[in-house]
Order: C-alpha cells, then structure tokens, then sequence
C-alpha cells in the first residue's frame, strides 16, 4: 500500500494510523499470500475485532436504550453486527477497492464478496483499536456503522425476525409451524449460494436465496409472511 493509498482510506475511516502496518494487514487476506507468502493476513485482527464490536456495540445499546430488555439488546446488536451490515458499512467507505486478494479471489469478485467485507471490517476495528485505544475504535464504529444504521427506527431493530414473525403468525391462525429446506446449493465451497424454500400449511409459500442458509430462510420467510398477508388481505374484502 502507498502513501496516497494510505491517506485515503485513513481520511474515509476518519483514522491517522500511527503504525500503518495495523492498517495493511487488516486489509490483507489470507488468499494475498499467494502474492506474498512473506504477508500477514487480517484472520487474527478479525477475531478481536468481533470481540470489540460486540462490546462496542452493547455499551452503546444499553446507554442509549435503558428501558430496552434483554431479549431487545440482544437482538439489535446481532443484526448490527450481522454480515449483512458489516459489510454494507463496509462498502460505504469502499473498503473493497483496497483489500489485499489473491489472483482466485479477484477473478471471483472477492472485492465484493459479503464474508470478505464483513470480515475486513472487523479487522479494522481491531487494527484502530490497536492503534489507538478503544475511544478511537468506538468512534470509528459510531460513524461508519451505528449513526447509519439509526437512521431508520430503533424499534425495527429489536422486531421479531422473519422467521419469529412467520411462526407467529401461523401459530395465531392454528396453523401448523413452517418447514425449511435448501432446494439447491450453487457456486463454489468458499462463497455458496442456497436456494430454500419454506412450507407451510401443506404448501410451498417462497423461495430465496442467501449466502448462508440462516440468510436464505429469513429471506424466505419474509417472502411467505408478505404472501400469506396479502392473501388474507384478499380474502377480507372478497367477503366484505
């Protein structure tokens, strides 16, 4: 990484690196080794990272929301901290653009790929931790990822998940409890693509697709929980 590559990714996180070689390796993935064998990756700077988020995230949680349970805590900080939304801060701040990826990676958009952005920035929370002492990384964790976060209403953070929602609202209705099973599994064994679908009530309802399975099933479950919704809704006024 050169200096002006440098100063720019500083000026998006908001973070003057006084040891540049944290940066690099949160940057590094372990693929880049067939580059250079001689190179650090970031698989370590990521698994403290988690462990900074997680705190992070749950002092924040709780001083900002006092009357929120448990159940509510838990729940906002798991979506916070999901692949999903880490790699979506991820892509704010064009992190991609300066990963440090192996030949294979970059043929297959590693660049893009959700696990690699999530997991960079993990890394970099680590890294600007290291660097700078837990006030920094907190307030690199505040701008990139919690004020965006907020912009729409805490309450849908601590909502039931799809799956939980579907659940309930079949269970309301006497209904049988939905099934889930992955019709298909395409791509390669580093970033799999599923396809499940989700029955209920004696019938297929949605399918979708996630990188991972748990993804595929909320996905899907969204989809049915709308479907059965707006079924019902046609049902109402056919009667009316």
């Amino acid at each position: 990484m050169n200096e002006g590559e440098r100063a720019e990714i500083e000026a998006a996180i908001g973070h003057r690196f006084e040891r540049p070689e944290l940066l690099e390796r949160a940057l590094t993935h372990r693929s880049y080794r067939a580059l250079d064998a001689s190179s650090d990756h970031n698989e370590q700077l990521e698994f403290l990272g988690d462990a900074v988020l997680g705190l992070l995230l749950g002092e924040f949680l709780v001083r900002q929301f006092p009357a929120w349970n448990e159940g509510s805590l838990s729940k906002t900080r798991a979506k916070l901290a999901s692949a999903p939304s880490l790699s979506a801060a991820s892509k704010r701040l064009d992190i991609g653009r300066f990963l440090r990826i192996g030949p294979g990676e970059e043929k297959t958009g590693g660049r893009e790929k959700r696990t690699l952005l999530a997991n960079a920035y993990e890394a970099l929370v680590a890294a600007i931790y290291l660097d700078g002492g837990l006030e920094a990384a907190a307030g690199f964790v505040r701008r990139s990822l919690v004020d965006p976060a907020f912009v729409r209403p805490p309450e849908s953070f601590a909502a039931s998940d799809h799956k939980s929602a579907l659940q309930e609202w079949l269970q309301a209705r006497g209904m049988r409890l939905a099934a889930y099973r992955v019709v298909a599994e395409t791509g390669p064994e580093h970033a799999k693509t599923f396809l499940v679908e989700v029955e209920a009530g004696g019938r297929a309802l949605a399918r979708s697709e996630g990188m991972t399975k748990k993804e595929a099933e909320q996905a899907a479950a969204a989809r049915a929980l709308e479907r059965l919704r707006q079924e019902a809704q046609t049902e109402t006024l056919a009667r009316g």
